[in-house]
């Protein structure tokens, strides 16, 4: 049990990494960005290619500031004349941009899986509760805590969060009183593809890498921002535990009903709560 525990408590922060981007972004922007999931699987293969040609460390470091810098650029070029034009446009050309990523990582990595080995330090297994576990997952579970709560305290504390917080609630107030939306509008995005990267990173060493991978994931990802409440930060982060808890111990007792965990999930939560754990926007 201790070990189905922690699995789940590792892919749950794994899911937490990644579907706080997409919140952020779809808070702010109001954009469902059906290429979240290409960039976490492309980030996983330059993570991986970094890794090779020089160590994990650097690829954990430099991936992530990578792919936040495109997606200030994404923010600054794209996102923000497109979002003029309309709700429909957005739409297609995030999903445009799954299909073209996806075609760029099977021209340059072809469609065969691909592992990573974990860093020298992480390697093997530690004891914990009398039980052995991977040492790498722990790894994975510090820093998405440790990534959940500073993400927290930076949008509750820091003079840029506050402003994130505020353009996210009223954008049309917030430009009224002096924020600057646009700027904010390329930090959230650059933070949401950065985090996308680093999920990407980290999931190398602890899952197989796959063209498909980031398909497979961004439905869960999708599920998870539902349920915590459109646009909630803190509803996508307990979201994101509480369904990669159930989804690996249902997982663990029967696999077919695992695959259907994160669905029957999200219709109870949104017949309960239609705005979710704690959103400000029904589903």
């Amino acid at each position: 049990m201790i070990v189905q525990l922690l699995n789940g408590l590792a892919f749950g922060v794994l899911l937490l990494v990644l579907s706080t981007g997409l919140a952020l972004i779809f808070g702010l922007r109001g954009i469902v960005n059906f290429a979240h999931g290409a960039v976490y699987m492309l980030a996983a293969y330059v993570g991986f290619t970094i890794s090779e040609r020089m160590t994990y460390w650097v690829a954990i470091v430099v991936t992530p500031i990578v792919f936040a810098l495109i997606g200030v650029l994404a923010d600054r070029f794209g996102f923000r004349y497109l979002t003029k034009r309309g709700e429909l446009d957005m739409v297609l050309l995030t999903f445009g941009l799954t299909f073209v990523l996806t075609d760029v990582v099977q021209s340059v990595w072809g469609l065969g899986a691909k592992t990573v080995d974990a860093p020298a330090g992480l390697q093997g297994s530690t004891a914990i509760g009398g039980v052995d576990y991977p040492t790498y997952r722990l790894f994975v579970i510090a820093i998405g805590l440790v990534v959940g709560i500073a993400l927290m305290m930076w949008l509750r504390r820091s003079t840029i969060g506050l402003h994130v917080r505020a353009s996210s609630t009223a954008r049309d107030v917030a430009a009224v009183v002096g924020i600057d939306v646009d700027r904010v509008s390329a930090v959230v995005v650059g933070l949401g593809a950065g985090m996308a990267g680093l999920a990407g990173v980290l999931a190398g060493p602890y899952l197989s890498l796959s063209p498909t991978m980031g398909a497979e994931i961004l439905v869960l990802t999708f599920i998870v921002v539902v349920v915590g409440g459109l646009g909630s930060i803190g509803g996508a982060m307990a979201a994101a535990i509480i369904l990669g808890l159930l989804s690996t111990l249902s997982s663990a007792y029967s696999p077919d009903i695992g695959a259907y965990v994160p669905y029957l999930l999200m219709v109870v939560v949104l017949l309960v709560r239609p705005r979710g754990l704690a959103g400000t926007r029904s589903a």
